[in-house]
């Protein structure tokens, strides 16, 4: 059922929903892996780790609800449910317990190089389909690499 008429044909719907869906199941697994490393990391970098794991949380928030938002607008209902974000994720296993700071940097780095790899997929498939919302992941995609980069950087 469509509430919302999409001005894309049904195609390029296809295409886009496609790479929105999978853009929120992978922005809500970051943040849920972020807050999860975010409550368990100790270490000598304590803080700053932690701290810096509430801003990769944030991001992914902001920006999880920005592309279901798009999505809704195009006429696709998101859908951010645990068990669909549990099948669809493409960040792999998260540490459990205390997990070391390095750890935590390292595993934070291997899950935004994840989410990356997958996002510029999405940009590449979206181009012809709808420049709006690849307009979106080209901005999801480079504040995820900015992040990227400062914790490869935390680790040297």
């Amino acid at each position: 059922m469509y509430v919302v008429k999409s001005p894309l044909s049904d195609e390029n719907l296809k295409t886009v929903s496609e790479a929105l869906q999978g853009a929120l199941v992978d922005l809500v697994d970051l943040s849920l892996v972020s807050k999860q490393i975010h409550w368990n990391v100790v270490g000598q970098r304590f803080r700053s780790v932690h701290l810096q794991l509430d801003e990769v949380v944030t991001l992914a928030r902001t920006h999880a609800d920005t592309v279901a938002e798009r999505a809704a607008a195009l006429g696709v209902s998101p859908d951010g449910r645990a068990a669909t974000v549990a099948v669809g994720s493409g960040i792999g296993v998260t540490p459990e317990g205390w997990v070391d700071d390095t750890v935590a940097v390292g595993a934070l780095a291997d899950a935004l190089g994840a989410v990356i790899a997958r996002m510029r997929e999405r940009v590449g498939a979206t181009g012809e389909a709808d420049p709006v919302s690849q307009d979106l992941l080209i901005a999801v995609t480079a504040d995820l690499e900015k992040q990227h980069w400062m914790f490869q950087a935390e680790n040297g």
